[in-house]
């Protein structure tokens, strides 16, 4: 039974190496590399591990020890046992939110001691980030970033333009522009900037250099106001992912100033039902714990755009040695 658990394991460490997906079957969870994902659909260029990773913890600093015993989350533990010590009655909102926390604990606990217990799979984290930097693809790198968001809230944005280089004469570039050789320059801003090749293609925004991966586009807005120009002439010509990243109203990002929130019920508004594809559409939400905001996404915003609930993927965010958020 030992062998046939060392097969099992070399068998999906092989695989993860492949994809950069690891399964662990007990826990019904899985690990995602997602230098190795991006890789796997790029043929002439390839994403540095050692760029994308970063801020990544030293090979020295890389320990199978549960961060969740630390001194410094027993510290906080016993805070918050003194704070539990002065009982007082939830209200209905906090009772479901305890209840939601007690479901979804065990859940996490599982997945987090299954990666803590895949020995062979923590070894190769540990060289994550020097993996495959031998390869003769060219390789994309991390400059100092843009700030988009930024960039198109000044005047000057209808006026920003990217210029998307071709591989060959064969690519095609969908948009209206000024056209070269091998190179299109079009709007970046409020402009549906397309790929419509074989081959991924290098573009350029202000001396920053951007992949288009093979038949992809992206709309960048500098007037939320726009957003229904998004909308297809033809339904087969809509979106089958899409991903909302809403400036939720919270007193974090009010206090430190960082973005500019929107009330709930602005969003709506949003046509994300006219901007799907006649085939339908992924659509990937992100929210924070707040439990009114979540009964405001399940009773009223999914409905008003035509969605319907999947599943929920859970962000257990760590600090350096330690969980930000107590699990038990």
């Amino acid at each position: 039974m030992a062998e046939m658990a060392a097969f099992d394991s070399d068998d999906r460490l092989s695989a993860f190496q492949k994809s950069g997906v690891y399964r662990f079957d007990d826990a019904n969870a899985y690990f995602i590399d997602p230098v190795r994902v991006l890789n796997q659909s790029y043929t002439r260029f390839r994403v540095s591990p050692a760029v994308y990773y970063s801020r990544f913890f030293p090979s020295s600093d890389f320990s199978t020890e549960n961060p969740l015993n630390s001194p410094n989350n027993s510290r906080k533990r016993k805070r918050r046992e003194k704070e539990k010590k002065k009982p007082r009655d939830l209200n209905s909102r906090e009772q479901l939110a305890e209840r939601r926390h007690q479901e979804v604990t065990p859940a996490l606990l599982k997945a987090h001691e299954a990666l803590l217990a895949a020995s062979k799979l923590l070894e190769t984290l540990r060289n994550l980030r020097d993996d495959g930097e031998k390869n003769n693809s060219e390789s994309i790198s991390r400059e100092c970033e843009l700030d988009l968001v930024e960039l198109g809230s000044v005047w000057q944005a209808p006026f920003y333009e990217i210029v998307l280089n071709s591989h060959d004469e064969v690519t095609e570039v969908g948009n209206a522009g000024v056209e070269s050789d091998y190179q299109r320059v079009v709007p970046v801003f409020d402009n549906l900037v397309a790929n419509e090749g074989a081959d991924e293609i290098e573009s350029e925004l202000l001396d920053h250099k951007y992949i288009l991966p093979k038949k992809s586009c992206f709309y960048m807005k500098s007037d939320l106001r726009q957003i229904h120009n998004l909308i297809p002439v033809e339904s087969d010509r809509g979106f089958n992912l899409i991903m909302i990243d809403p400036p939720w109203e919270n007193s974090s990002a009010h206090q430190k100033q960082k973005y500019q929130t929107m009330p709930n019920r602005h969003f709506l508004s949003l046509p994300v039902k006219q901007i799907t594809h006649t085939c339908g559409a992924l659509v990937a939400l992100w929210v924070t714990n707040r439990e009114k905001l979540r009964k405001f996404v399940e009773i009223e915003l999914f409905p008003k755009w035509g969605v319907e609930y999947a599943a929920t993927f859970y962000w257990l965010k760590f600090m350096i040695g330690e969980s930000r958020w107590s699990l038990d």
